[in-house]
């Protein structure tokens, strides 16, 4: 078990937290959530101890061991990758070499003899004998390649070290499990994976995450941050939201009726005060007045934008015709003739591990990358928007995102634009902001923002959460839902690719492509395709 006690942290003058008191208990697992910037990194890094709070103390049960997800990258870049999961469990890596010290010396004495044999006894007790293959389990359910294991993890690519690095969190079955944003960088395949073994860890889990299908699957209570306080919910995701606004409405029915009984008390001392012979029942209808007292119902700190894609106009039959399109890089076949045929209600999620052929796929068909083989035709009613993985070189001017948002938009109009932007949480003076001061998640509303305005019939988007908070990732759901044109998009967001896709598109190992007009979860649930992505990936070896 791990409970905060009376725990405080002040930034300066402000409280993030304040006086703060849970408990997590061993066998469920809890999802920290909150709005931007309510402290939900914050306070795991006091559960963690990285951080130390104002007051109050956290108190771990003796002989408990914490683990929690690293977030620096390059921590572990001159150890292999196996060590680095293996480091995990400290205290036994600490015996691995120090066993490794001992039976190096050439001068091996009986000392070192009987301290080898404590550290075996020790080794055994922690299950040592298992440690590499218990972590090379770990690597290679997460989609680490065995080829991968005993490389530096220098020579891995930014999302397979997030992977080592959620391998290492998870090594050696922790008593207490923190995890901040586990998903972020994992492709579908990886997080499926890393659903079912939290399902089935049997110790305390705490973790973050904006992923509400992942929250939805593993999470047994919902630790709610909000205005400093932390408010625990039985049940996943979805049974808190609707627990959350069912407490909000019984609060406001409540009011409502004592509000009644107010002004019913009120208009009686009113009418009869004077009245000596109502004088007595006056009085006591202003005792029971002062007795009422309204419920304090706080509005919440969550802010949820306004997202509604409009398109100018009306999208014809034909749509897009790809036939051919192929592509290689650095001498890796990332598309191999791919062909398909765009409708006009198609709504296509592309999914796959390879999140580079997506990429590729989407930059050639905005013309921004040339195909090395093929021809893709778009219809002549159709107009695209495109919201990039990469969208540095968007914001590189010294604009204000008033200014930067008018150069997309027909009407110059300044009161028009700042419409959009006011849909996108930017009021007031959030107008004149400048693109250089803007944060990961003002960036991607301001891309949204700029779609909106566009009036395309056709939307490409390519990981659009990335960076945005659960209420932003609620409102885009619900606006690519509602949008009357053409869907292409990639994205990690499990209950987004579900509700929004009608077509599934995944590009296979060797840049082949599986189409398929389903839903995401039927997708999945495919023997053919399972089998199907067996032969791609066994006629790609054979090809190598």
């Amino acid at each position: 078990m791990i409970s905060a006690n009376n725990v405080t942290l002040r930034v300066g003058k402000k409280a993030l937290f304040e006086d703060v008191n849970i408990k997590f208990i061993e066998g469920n697992c809890y999802g920290l959530i909150g709005a931007n910037g309510a402290g939900k990194s914050t306070f795991l890094k006091i559960l963690s101890g990285q951080l130390e709070p104002t007051k109050g103390e956290v108190s771990i049960t003796p002989g408990e061991r914490l683990s929690f997800l690293q977030q620096d990258h390059f921590k572990y870049d001159e150890y292999p990758v196996l060590d680095t999961v293996i480091m995990g469990n400290a205290r036994l890596y600490e015996i691995m070499k120090e066993k490794e010290a001992i039976y190096a010396k050439e001068d091996f004495t009986d000392e070192d003899g009987i301290k080898a044999s404590e550290l075996e006894g020790e080794f055994a007790t922690m299950n040592g004998w298992e440690a590499e293959s218990d972590a090379a389990s770990l690597l290679n359910g997460l989609g680490i390649e065995t080829d991968l294991h005993y490389k530096y993890l220098k020579d891995l690519t930014g999302p397979e070290k997030v992977k080592v690095l959620l391998a290492q969190a998870l090594f050696g079955n922790p008593d207490i499990l923190l995890l901040d944003e586990p998903t972020n960088h994992l492709d579908l395949d990886a997080i499926a994976w890393l659903e079912e073994f939290l399902i089935n860890f049997d110790n305390t889990v705490i973790v973050v995450s904006h992923d509400r299908y992942f929250l939805n699957k593993v999470c047994t209570q919902i630790a709610d941050i909000d205005y400093g306080k932390i408010q625990l919910y039985a049940g996943n995701y979805d049974f808190w939201y609707e627990s959350s606004q069912l407490l909000i409405r019984q609060m406001k029915e409540a009011n409502k009726k004592k509000e009644e009984k107010i002004k019913e008390l009120q208009e009686f001392i009113s009418r009869f005060s004077a009245n000596a012979s109502k004088s007595k029942q006056a009085t006591s209808r202003k005792r029971a007045l002062e007795k009422i007292q309204l419920d304090e119902i706080k509005p919440s700190s969550r802010k949820y934008p306004y997202i509604d894609f409009r398109p100018n106009r009306e999208i014809g039959n034909e749509v897009l015709t790809v036939e051919g399109l192929s592509k290689t890089i650095d001498g890796e076949k990332i598309l191999d003739n791919i062909s398909f045929t765009l409708g006009h209600d198609d709504k296509v999620a592309f999914v796959g591990s390879n999140e580079l052929a997506k990429t590729v796929l989407f930059k050639i068909l905005i013309g921004e990358m040339e195909p090395d083989e093929g021809t893709y035709k778009w219809g002549v009613t159709t107009s695209q928007a495109y919201f990039p993985k990469d969208f540095g070189g968007e914001f590189d001017k010294d604009y204000t995102i008033t200014e930067w948002l008018t150069q997309y938009s027909e009407n110059k109009d300044v009161t028009y634009v700042r419409g959009f932007l006011g849909r996108m949480l930017f009021s007031g003076e959030d107008g004149v902001k400048r693109l250089t001061v803007l944060s990961g998640g003002e960036k991607v509303r301001c891309l949204l923002s700029k779609m909106m305005i566009s009036g395309a019939n056709v939307l490409l988007l390519d990981e659009p959460t990335n960076h945005l908070d659960m209420e932003a990732i609620t409102a885009l759901n619900t606006g690519l839902i509602k949008f009357k044109g053409v869907l292409l998009f990639t994205s990690r967001d499990h209950q987004i690719v579900q509700t929004t896709a009608n077509r599934i598109m995944e590009i296979v190992p060797g840049g082949h492509l599986i189409d398929k007009i389903t839903t995401y979860d039927e997708y999945l649930e495919s023997d053919e395709m399972a089998r199907k992505r067996q032969t791609y990936s066994v006629q790609t070896e054979d090809e190598d």
